[in-house]
């Protein structure tokens, strides 16, 4: 069974180390422009066209997300949090799928939203994702919709 709470601690640590506070979350800036001692930078004009998959207007940020966790799990930093074995626990697509939505959604923000502001379509503008991803994150966070 896959650890997704720690899989939240180590998205929480990652929006604090990268001193965000507020929606939505820089994934492009913190795919170039890494820590040091975290990952290689990721320079996104090399990405190609098919890579940000088209499906709606927040997918290719989701996509990024992806890279973004992939880059993660593979990296020293990832290894001494133990993300590699954490992916193991649950078939991997999945695991970096919820990952992604714990970064670009980080529990903090959402749970400091009102309640009015806790649906997909809100969300969606405020964190800049696919409606469809909101409606995971709210259910993952709060357990029903």
């Amino acid at each position: 069974m896959v650890d997704f709470d720690q899989l939240e601690k180590i998205a929480s640590e990652l929006i604090h180390t990268f001193e965000i506070e507020d929606p939505p979350v820089p994934i492009e800036i913190m795919l170039q422009r890494p820590k040091p001692d975290m990952w290689e930078e990721v320079n996104i004009a090399d990405l190609s066209v098919g890579f940000l998959k088209t499906g709606g207007h927040y997918s290719p940020r989701m996509s990024l997300t992806r890279l973004l966790v992939r880059h993660i799990i593979k990296s020293d930093w990832g290894d001494s949090r133990g993300l590699p074995a954490i992916m193991k626990q649950g078939k991997a697509d999945e695991v970096v799928n919820a990952f992604g939505r714990m970064l670009i959604m980080p529990q903090e923000m959402v749970k400091a939203l009102s309640e009015g502001a806790r649906t997909p379509i809100t969300m969606s503008m405020h964190f800049e994702v696919p409606e469809e991803d909101a409606v995971l994150r709210l259910k993952e966070v709060f357990g029903k919709l």
